[in-house]
């Protein structure tokens, strides 16, 4: 559900004509429904209101400091994986013991700012990044907090460039050496041990892959138990996917159903890391059509492109097109392009769209997950400007770049002058 709306054959978000929003800070832009991030939030966290849990928000997904802030009034927290998003969620009003830092890389310097901050835990992904983190904290004479993240090698059924929790996958540690390195971490004087994290993947449509993880997972814990380490938190990360197209996911409650049956005995604050599932349909992207032209296949040219949105370059990933100013009831098969100089660079490819012309406004769907958090520069192309409803009113969140922007920090050096 969200508050994407057609009246009068024009687009609204919650109260406001999107070409009005249009109008005034041009295109493209991204456009978020604070009606439809609250409405997410609560009805992925609601279900778990009756047992110690925290839902931390992975940044990654939609990195935007009005957002955080949004999720951190509801009671949110924050699942980071660089310094950046560090610094995005303390800016936002994140309370620091509400974030977990994941990621595989986590600099010195990285781990010296979550320390300071004094964030909840750093889920650590391997035996030479517990080592780095063991010599940091010992130099600020502190102790981390840690989890260790295991991969179970099971099977998430999702795109091979998101998926995360096979043996095959760069993520966490092996669950047959996992016991080994929490003895070691059991040792160290500035580690303290407070649970374990699996994190398998994102955008899945089956609870299947969840439980299995999470069975594994449970007789771990049981064994690290038995050898006398205390597990106070488990970490289950995120991966609930959402509708693109024709996906039928679980709900959240089905999902929260199932967690918390197979939980039950564990005696585990649960921490949860849902991204896509709250954003991802909370927000379209919104584009104008520039040119139409037809030779062996039809072509829709946006002023939007791969370096807006990459997902459909990166991932073949489908996103619904609607027009915003106008209804148009024939369609037709066409490619949508932007003017990015690839041939890469595409929003659909032969899809079965609306008869489109110059001027034309199109909403690209489903976009707020992994939209503007993966756009860049390319081509030295501005980025675009991110704006949140709420209500009858919208704002701002983040400007249009200017082409000032793109050489901040860039010189000449002497030598060229």
């Amino acid at each position: 559900m969200h508050h994407f709306t057609f009246q009068d054959d024009k687009m609204f978000c919650e109260s406001v004509p999107v070409e009005k929003i249009a109008r005034t800070v041009g295109t493209p832009f991204y456009l978020y429904s604070a009606a439809t991030l609250t409405q997410h939030f609560k009805a992925f966290d609601d279900p778990f209101s009756d047992i110690p849990h925290i839902s931390c928000f992975a940044t990654k997904a939609c990195s935007n400091i009005a957002i955080l802030k949004l999720f951190a009034n509801l009671g949110g927290g924050a699942d980071i994986v660089s310094g950046g998003e560090l610094f995005r969620a303390l800016q936002a009003g994140v309370d620091p013991k509400r974030i977990v830092y994941s990621g595989v890389g986590k600099t010195e310097s990285e781990m010296e700012y979550g320390l300071q901050s004094g964030i909840l835990q750093f889920n650590v992904e391997s035996e030479q990044e517990l080592e780095a983190l063991q010599k940091t904290a010992a130099r600020l004479k502190m102790k981390a907090p840690v989890s260790f993240r295991i991969n179970p090698d099971v099977d998430p059924k999702t795109h091979a460039y998101i998926s995360t929790g096979m043996a095959k996958n760069k993520f966490g540690i092996p669950i047959d050496q996992a016991e080994k390195i929490y003895a070691t971490a059991q040792a160290m004087a500035n580690i303290e041990i407070t649970g374990v994290s699996c994190h398998i993947g994102s955008q899945l449509t089956k609870l299947s892959p969840f439980i299995e993880a999470l069975q594994k997972v449970k007789l771990f814990i049981t064994r690290l138990r038995q050898a006398e380490i205390k597990i106070s938190h488990l970490d289950l990360g995120g991966g609930l996917g959402i509708q693109y197209d024709e996906e039928s996911p679980p709900h959240p409650r089905e999902y929260a159903k199932a967690i918390k049956e197979e939980l039950q005995g564990m005696n585990c604050t649960l921490i949860l890391e849902p991204g896509r599932v709250i954003v991802g349909n909370a927000a379209i992207l919104v584009t104008k059509v520039l040119y139409t032209k037809k030779g062996q296949k039809k072509f829709i040219i946006v002023d939007a492109g791969m370096n807006d949105l990459v997902r459909p370059s990166l991932y073949d990933a489908f996103h619904a097109m609607k027009l915003v100013n106008r209804k148009e009831l024939n369609l037709e098969v066409a490619d949508v392009v932007g003017p990015i100089c690839e041939t890469g660079d595409f929003l659909a490819r032969d899809k079965e769209l609306p008869v489109c012309k110059s001027d034309d406004l199109l909403a690209v769907m489903s976009a707020g997950a992994y939209g503007f958090t993966m756009s860049s520069n390319y081509n030295s192309r501005p980025r675009v400007a991110e704006v949140l409803v709420n209500g009858n009113d919208f704002f701002e969140i983040r400007r249009r770049e200017t082409y000032e922007d793109l050489i901040k920090g860039e010189s000449i050096p002497d030598f060229l002058v």
